[in-house]
């Protein structure tokens, strides 16, 4: 009878002690937890799976490591402005969007700002593709310092494991414009495409595996004649920042962008299996900090009372490169890019930093779509970009002497 009470107790202590130990957990870490995704490919995972995962995709070092970006030591202020009236519902539109995260800033004050999928301004969610954006920022930054002497130097002298690859033929400017003429599939819908293979790649002996899958790749066009998406090449430009400036992507970004912009709250980059940033995706923030990295380009990227990049690099880095064959677009140096001068970075399932220089405008789109890529959601975003500028604009002229 005493051994049948001592194991009770201890059954009702190790249940307490979980149940502790589960609700000192942040919501997003529980929520994870309560939906652990079965399949080691995010694209196919299910829905609850993605809604859960990325606001968390950070807090399981079992699901996915990462390097910690430092907050900044003087947050720069995000004061709140007048309600940005608006002819829609916004309700809707988030609904329809599936947004976890809605913000708009004008003339550096928040007009707007909404969250849903029980997500809110504390938490972080992750920018997948937008994150080439940034990665292409320090690019522009290891210029400036030195580190990449040209953008028409070769990508095999900073990435020596590619000589001998058709990247012997590539330069870092084309890497930066997906212009290699190298072959990749980007196809989300197929488990075979190269995006879905590449980390499952095993590195050839004291090789980084992402260069050891690209350099293999085959030559499908002249370098620099053909624009194709592919985000192993911003990985591949992601390990180029890395061996150039011979630092982590991490603590590059907090040092010329995360610092100087004055971000409030830290922000993670998630590593590939061989322990690098992935430069082409990953980057976890608030929304609020995606909002300051869209006012600290509009300011031209000061830091420390200088640019951190090239003069003339924002021309050259957020206006049409390469065509992609869509009327009106274009694509610069991992930005996509707009003729009425605004321009975009953009990742898979919604997630979207939108930048109206003209306008001094920034949208942060944060959401969770039913697919990697969604035609009527994307369409319906940019109708929404297109309505905010609409609604500036008859301010402007309102308010116009």
């Amino acid at each position: 009878m005493k051994i049948k009470k001592v194991l009770l107790g201890c059954v009702l202590a190790l249940g307490v002690a979980g149940t502790v130990a589960w609700f000192s957990l942040d919501k997003e870490t529980r929520g994870l937890l309560a939906t652990v995704p079965t399949s080691a490919d995010l694209l196919f995972w299910s829905q609850p799976q993605r809604d859960a995962a990325f606001r968390a995709l950070d807090r399981l070092p079992i699901l996915a490591k990462s390097n910690r970006v430092p907050a900044s030591t003087s947050p720069s202020p995000l004061p709140a402005g007048a309600p940005l009236k608006l002819p829609i519902d916004v309700d809707a539109y988030m609904a329809a969007q599936r947004s976890a995260a809605l913000l708009v800033v004008h003339d550096g004050q928040l007009r707007l700002e909404r969250y849903g999928l029980d997500f809110d301004g504390a938490g972080r969610w992750t920018s997948f593709s937008m994150a080439k954006s940034i990665t292409s920022t320090l690019v522009g930054a290891a210029v400036k310092d030195g580190f990449i002497k040209s953008l028409d130097d070769k990508v095999s002298i900073y990435i020596p494991d590619l000589k001998g690859s058709a990247y012997d033929e590539v330069s870092v400017r084309q890497l930066l414009t997906m212009t290699s003429g190298v072959q990749w599939n980007e196809d989300y819908q197929d488990p075979k495409s190269d995006v879905a293979q590449f980390n499952k790649h095993k590195a050839e002996d004291g090789m980084e595996a992402l260069v050891s899958y690209m350099r293999k790749l085959p030559r499908a066009a002249p370098a620099g004649s053909r624009w194709n998406y592919s985000t192993g090449e911003t990985n591949l430009v992601g390990t180029l920042v890395q061996q150039a400036t011979k630092k982590s992507l991490a603590s590059y970004l907090g040092e010329k962008v995360w610092g100087p912009a004055g971000m409030e709250q830290q922000a993670t980059w998630l590593l590939s299996k061989t322990g690098q940033e992935i430069g082409g995706c990953c980057v976890q923030a608030a929304s609020r900090d995606y909002a300051r990295l869209g006012l600290f380009i509009l300011a031209g990227t000061p830091g420390n009372g200088s640019s951190i990049v090239p003069e003339g690099w924002w021309a050259e880095a957020t206006t049409r490169r390469t065509e992609i064959g869509h009327p009106g677009r274009g694509y610069g140096y991992q930005w996509w890019t707009l003729d009425d001068g605004s321009f975009m970075a953009r990742g898979i399932f919604g997630q979207a930093l939108f930048i109206d220089p003209q306008r001094q405008l920034v949208i942060v789109s944060n959401a969770s779509w039913t697919g990697a890529r969604d035609p009527a959601a994307m369409k319906g975003r940019d109708e929404f970009h297109q309505i905010v500028q609409q609604a500036i604009d008859a301010e402007r002229a309102a308010s116009a002497p």
